[in-house]
C-alpha cells in the first residue's frame, strides 16, 4: 500500500492548467499501472477527516498531527517485493511540483482476513 502525504491540498496552488497537466500525468501513471497489473486500486482522499486517540476505552478525536503533512491518497499496488514497490512509487508524478512523501507499507495477509 503507498500512502501519499503531502502538505495539505498540493493541487490547491497551481493554475488551471497546471493542476489540470498533473491530472494528465496521474492519469498515465494509473494507467501504465494498471497495463502492467500492478494496480488494484487508487483514490485521492477528501482534506476533511477525524483522527482518533485511545487507550482502555477512552477515546480523544481531533487532528493529534505534529507536521503539516497529511495523508492525501492512497495507491493499492501489487509488487513483487519492497524493491518493486520503491520503484513503483518513485515514478509517481506527485514528485514533479511537490515535496512529497510516499509510505510503502506491505500489507500483512492473516488467514481469515480479507
Amino acid at each position: 500500500m503507498l500512502f501519499i502525504k503531502t502538505n495539505g491540498d498540493h493541487l490547491q496552488g497551481l493554475s488551471p492548467e497546471k493542476q489540470q497537466a498533473h491530472v494528465q500525468k496521474i492519469g498515465k501513471y494509473i494507467g501504465d499501472l494498471m497495463e502492467a497489473g500492478k494496480l488494484k486500486g487508487a483514490q485521492p482522499l477528501e482534506m476533511k477527516g477525524k483522527t482518533i486517540h485511545g487507550k482502555d476505552g477512552a477515546f480523544k478525536d481531533g487532528p493529534f498531527n505534529e507536521s503539516k503533512e497529511v495523508i492525501v491518497g492512497y495507491f493499492h499496488i501489487l509488487a513483487e517485493n519492497l524493491d518493486e514497490a520503491i520503484k513503483i512509487a518513485k515514478a509517481n508524478p506527485v514528485f514533479d511540483n511537490e515535496e512529497a512523501t510516499i509510505e510503502i507499507r506491505p500489507i500483512k495477509q492473516m488467514d481469515g482476513i480479507n
